[in-house]
């Protein structure tokens, strides 16, 4: 069925949210990646059960949010142009989400991976920077 023509959108538009705000920073995925670094942290310093069932709920639940942030970032902010001047950054884009999935930090209680993580925000945050500037 068809719509009629005065029911049809007159302008498409999308955002990260339900008003197209324009606000964009990887400081959202790198505050929940570094919640994740910590949470591995004082898991590996408590023996308590109860707090190491909670401190896994909590680091998936922060892994999530970190997929999500990169994912706004790749697919909302970042344009064809930006993705010309770095042909690196779906690659980097990938690596990051899949170092924040169930095959890193949200599968795992390991520093080191959590530090991978952070080093790969760190990387799509200077490209960020970059293309905020030009």
């Amino acid at each position: 069925m068809r719509l009629p023509r005065f029911l049809k959108p007159s302008t498409v538009v999308s955002a990260h949210c339900d008003l197209p705000c324009g606000v964009y920073d990887p400081a959202q995925a790198r505050i929940e990646a570094e919640s994740i670094k910590a949470i591995a942290e004082k898991y590996a310093a408590n023996t308590d059960p109860e707090f190491r069932t909670r401190a896994i709920l909590i680091k998936e639940q922060r892994a999530e949010l970190v997929k999500h942030h990169l994912w706004v970032l790749w697919t909302d902010y970042f344009k064809a142009p930006h993705f010309e001047k770095y042909p690196h950054l779906h690659q980097l884009f990938n690596e990051a989400t899949k170092l924040a999935g169930a095959g890193g930090a949200k599968g795992s209680i390991d520093v080191a991976v959590a530090d991978q993580l952070l080093g790969k925000i760190e990387e799509i945050s200077k490209i960020f920077w970059e293309t905020k500037q030009a």
